[in-house]
C-alpha cells in the first residue's frame, strides 16, 4: 500500500507522477510481475522494478517522459541476457515488459478507492485507469496484449498477505520490521497496553490490545491469513494456539525450544486436541538456521513463511 500512498501525494504535490509497474515476466528477471516503482517530478522515487542498472536507466528515461505534456503510455521489454536487442544489462537471464504510464489528479479516485481497502480489481488500460469492485476466482495479476496500444492489466487490490504477530515483544519488533519490507500486511496483538516494543513498532499496520482469550475475534480464516504466536509466556502461546487452531489458516507457527513445544503439545492431546491438528502447526517456528537474535528468529520465520505461502 506504501507505494499507492507515495503516488497520492506526489499527485497532490505536483498534479502528475509517473507509475512504472512490471507488467509481466519470465525466468529469473528481477523484476516480477506487478513490482511498481513511483518516479516523482523532483526526482523523489519509491519502490522498485528489479534494480540494479536497469532500474536507474528506466527512472531516468521516466525522468525526461514527465516533461512531456502529450506522454503516451509506453511498454519497454527489458532482456536480462547482457548486450542484446532490448537488453537490460544485467545478466541474470529472464524478461521483464515494464509500463511507463503517468498518473494525474483524475486518478486519485481510483487510488483513494484503492487506499481505503476495498476489496477490487485494478485495471489498466491505454487512455485510463480503474477500479472494479469484487473478486473473481482468475490469477491475482493478469497482463492480456493484443498491440502496442491495445493492452489490459488487472490486479486484485486489498487481497494481500495478512500477518497476525501474537506478541509485541522483542521477537514480535523484529519480525515485523523484517515483514514490512515484504508483501504483507502486519497486524500485532498484544494483552500489554504499555509495553514499549508495542507502542513504538513503526513496521505494523495494526495493533489490538485485547486478552488473549479473545484472540479468535481478531484472526479470520483464510488462504491469506498467516499466524505467527511469540507471546511472553508459555501459558499464552498454549492459549492463544487451543483459540485459533481449528480455525483454516494458511500458517500457524509456535516461537519456542523442542522441549516446550513437546510439553505444549502433549498437554493439548491430554485435552482432547487432536494429533492430526497439532501436526499441522510450525513449532518450533522457523525454519532451523540456528538463530539466537530476534532478528535471526525474524529471518527464520520470514523464510519459512515465504516458502509456505508459494
Amino acid at each position: 500500500m506504501k507505494i499507492y500512498h507515495f503516488l497520492k501525494s506526489q499527485i497532490e504535490k505536483f498534479d502528475k507522477v509517473m507509475l512504472l509497474l512490471v507488467v509481466s515476466s519470465k525466468g529469473s528477471s528481477p523484476g516480477r510481475q506487478g513490482f511498481k516503482m513511483g518516479v516523482g517530478i523532483d526526482g523523489e522515487i519509491y519502490g522498485s522494478i528489479g534494480g540494479g542498472i536497469m532500474e536507474y536507466k528506466l527512472v531516468e528515461e521516466a525522468k525526461i517522459y514527465l516533461k512531456i505534456n502529450d506522454f503516451t503510455p509506453t511498454l519497454k521489454k527489458q532482456v536480462h541476457r547482457g548486450e542484446i536487442v532490448d537488453g537490460s544489462g544485467l545478466i541474470c537471464s529472464g524478461e521483464q515488459l515494464v509500463l511507463f504510464y503517468i498518473l494525474k489528479k483524475t486518478d486519485l479516485k481510483v487510488i483513494d478507492l484503492i487506499l481505503s481497502k476495498e476489496k477490487g480489481i485494478f485495471k489498466i488500460e491505454p487512455k485510463k485507469i480503474g477500479f472494479d469492485y469484487g473478486f473473481n476466482n482468475d490469477n491475482k495479476i493478469s497482463f492480456e496484449q493484443q498491440s502496442s496500444n491495445q493492452w489490459v492489466y488487472h490486479e486484485k487490490i486489498n487481497s494481500i498477505n495478512q500477518l497476525y504477530i501474537i506478541g509485541g515483544g522483542h521477537v514480535g519488533l523484529a519480525t515485523s520490521e523484517i515483514f514490512s519490507k515484504l508483501d504483507f500486511e502486519i497486524t500485532m496483538i498484544d494483552d500489554r497496553k504499555d509495553l514499549n516494543t508495542l507502542i513504538n513498532n513503526s513496521y505494523i499496520d495494526n495493533k489490538i490490545i485485547t486478552n488473549y482469550k479473545d484472540i479468535e475475534k481478531f484472526i479470520p480464516e483464510g488462504e491469506n491469513t498467516f499466524v505467527a504466536i511469540m507471546t511472553n509466556s508459555y501459558i499464552n502461546d498454549k492459549t492463544v494456539l487451543k483459540k485459533i487452531l481449528a480455525k483454516k489458516i494458511r500458517y500457524i507457527g509456535v516461537l519456542g525450544s523442542k522441549s516446550k513445544i513437546k510439553k505444549m503439545f502433549l498437554e493439548m492431546q491430554k485435552e482432547g486436541v487432536s494429533k492430526e491438528l497439532l501436526e499441522q502447526v510450525h513449532a518450533p517456528i522457523g525454519l532451523e538456521i540456528f538463530s539466537k537474535t530476534p532478528m535471526e528468529i525474524g529471518v527464520s520465520v520470514a523464510a519459512q513463511i515465504i516458502r509456505q505461502k508459494c
